[in-house]
């Protein structure tokens, strides 16, 4: 009798520790909550969610604790008795046939705050659309969540199937997920400091002070030097605001009711501890001490100032980086990719050195203004640098050019198919391995024989903008020498007719050790990096799953769609592998220019031009993460 009392005790702790880890139904939410754990990718940040599974032999489901256990593939091995390796259940498992597949798997995920709640499969399974129908109603009659369950379209397929109408279920694309975010990670990390809020419009005129955390009533053009950030207005992950966050490595966020939380507003003026994360954010009064970093050891800059000549970069300069910059010295090394991979790259791509930059801040309206900003003693007051920097940007726009180089373009450029050029600035501090220098420096246009758009105002302009209070603060920031700035300028045709612009970035920026490259697009020339109010640009992750080539097993997951296309994709399936591959070859070629670790990530500009939709790409850097 004891001995049978200690087997149905044993029996019962067995069935109930795993009734906790799974569940054929879940009856209410509290069922739910009891499994659910963060998605594996990070690409929303306010989604929890349960691991689905049908088992198609035993006609059974299963719900299960997706914290306890991440992968469907564990779930299986350890609880179904499943006993073939990772690449065959993916292979079978995620097949566009049900000829050898096991299982039907998906995720059902919850909207966290809201009655909404959505299911989705992987974005690299190819699941008929009848199957996914089926699976679909198997899980909303198997829970409690019945008819507000809707299907997420988060691949280029399903999004096809949704447009020609196949669908017999609900379903939904990522602005119904969007529309529900009030939080968003932009650079994870914890600081502490004195808890300020500022209004934009007054960044200008005041400097908040660098043991700061600020709240901002909207994104700024100027990052200011505080120990973090809390934006009232959701980002696009591949933006300056973000690029420069992790540079500077501070914690920042966007928090929609940042202004109107009240937790928040009791701690104005109070020192603060401010914790970031992925799905959440922390904030508390502290005792903690500020420790504020100062850069002690100023970054020398390398200016050759031999060279006199444009030089044209269809040939690689050598040591280019010291007289025309990093980002000229990058289109050369695109320009030579381009002739062994598929892609375009602008043309007539040359660059004026430092040395037209250099005699011309020489200049006695110049020079005298440049050396008191430098040696002043005055640079506590924001007010007096932001009228010293304006001094100088008008003084460099004032002076005449040396007709020389107006010669020089107009002889390089005198066969161009193209009377619009763009002038990029290219100075000695950007696109460096430890600053990025991403959005501080402009880029403008030149016409031939127009006297508006001039040669000369785009080149000055381009030149005045070494002294933008941004781009003069973030230096200042990074100990970077002042006294040695030096601008290049990356001249080639421009683009009035482009459909698409975008960045990549040659990872998979939300999931980490999964492969994939990170893709932000807008349609037409709209900004990707700096969208205006209200602007949802496109964004994805793309792959190749179990380490395909073509275009039949190439995967895309979407976060969103841009709502400037009426939320339909900008890029078809062919020309996303395009990319996919494009960039991987760019990131391994560059690598080897730069003779670094071929396994770091780069930052790719792209554009998509013309009636043919000839993919362009304008720009490569390392990508500081």
């Amino acid at each position: 009798m004891k001995k049978s009392l200690y087997s149905l005790f044993f029996l019962l702790m067995f069935v109930s520790v795993n009734a906790q880890k799974y569940s054929s139904t879940l009856q209410d939410y509290n069922a739910y909550k009891a499994f659910r754990g963060k998605p594996l990718s990070d690409k929303f940040s306010n989604i929890e969610s349960v691991k689905v599974i049908y088992d198609l032999r035993k006609q059974k489901m299963y719900y299960f604790n997706s914290t306890l256990i991440p992968l469907h593939y564990d779930f299986v091995v350890n609880y179904l008795r499943y006993n073939y390796d990772l690449e065959v259940f993916n292979n079978e498992n995620y097949s566009n046939t049900l000829k050898n597949r096991d299982f039907l798997l998906g995720n059902l995920n919850h909207i966290k705050g809201t009655d909404k709640w959505i299911f989705e499969l992987a974005a690299s399974d190819r699941m008929p659309i009848e199957q996914i129908e089926r699976f679909f109603n198997l899980v909303k009659n198997s829970t409690f969540i019945k008819d507000d369950l809707k299907f997420y379209l988060n691949n280029p397929d399903q999004m096809e199937w949704f447009g020609l109408e196949q669908f017999k279920i609900p379903c939904v694309k990522s602005d119904y997920i969007f529309n529900e975010i009030q939080y968003q990670e932009v650079v994870s990390g914890t600081n502490v400091g004195i808890l300020k809020e500022y209004k934009i419009k007054d960044l200008d005129k005041t400097k908040p002070n660098p043991d700061e955390i600020i709240v901002l009533d909207g994104t700024p053009e100027i990052l200011p030097n505080v120990r973090g950030i809390i934006v009232n207005e959701l980002q696009t992950p591949l933006s300056h605001l973000v690029i420069l966050g992790k540079n500077r490595k501070i914690p920042i966020m966007a928090y929609t009711l940042a202004l109107k939380d009240e937790n928040i507003k009791k701690l104005l003026s109070k020192k603060v501890e401010l914790k970031i994360q992925v799905d959440t954010f922390f904030i508390k009064e502290t005792d903690k001490k500020i420790v504020i970093k100062t850069n002690s050891k100023k970054k020398k800059l390398i200016i050759d100032n031999t060279v006199t000549d444009l030089v044209d970069l269809s040939k690689i300069p050598k040591k280019g980086v010291n007289y025309i910059g990093s980002k000229a010295q990058n289109m050369a090394y695109l320009i030579a990719i381009s002739k062994e991979i598929p892609f375009k790259v602008p043309e007539n791509a040359h660059a004026i050195p430092f040395y037209y930059y250099t005699k011309h801040i020489q200049k006695e309206s110049i020079s005298p203004l440049i050396k008191e900003l430098l040696e002043s003693t005055k640079k506590d007051s924001a007010v007096w640098i932001s009228k010293q920097l304006k001094k100088i940007r008008d003084a460099i726009k004032k002076e005449p050019i040396d007709p020389e180089l107006i010669s020089k373009l107009n002889l390089a450029f005198k066969d161009a198919k193209f009377k619009n050029f763009r002038f990029r600035s290219s100075t000695n501090a950007e696109d460096l391995d430890e600053f990025n220098g991403a959005g501080l420096y402009d880029s403008k246009t030149g016409i031939i024989g127009d006297s508006v758009k001039t040669f000369e105002k785009a080149i000055k302009q381009v030149w005045a903008s070494v002294w933008n209070e941004a781009s003069y603060n973030e230096r200042e920031l990074f100990g970077i020498d002042q006294e040695n700035i030096a601008m290049g300028v990356l001249v080639h045709r421009s683009f009035p007719d482009e459909l698409a612009n975008g960045v990549i970035i040659t990872k998979n920026i939300f999931r980490d050790n999964f492969p994939g490259i990170t893709v932000n697009i807008q349609k037409g020339e709209n900004s990707v990096v700096k969208p205006a109010k209200g602007e949802i640009c496109e964004q994805f992750v793309a792959y190749h799953f179990n380490s395909g080539t073509n275009d039949d097993d190439f995967d895309v997951d979407y976060t969103s769609n841009s709502n400037l296309n009426n939320n339909e994709p900008l890029l078809s399936r062919k020309e996303m592998s395009r990319l996919f591959l494009v960039s991987k070859k760019i990131e391994e070629k560059m690598y080897r220019y730069w003779r670094k670790n071929s396994f770091h990530p780069v930052d790719i500009e792209f554009k998509i031009v013309g009636e043919d939709r000839d993919l362009y790409i304008k720009q490569v850097r390392p990508f500081n993460d």
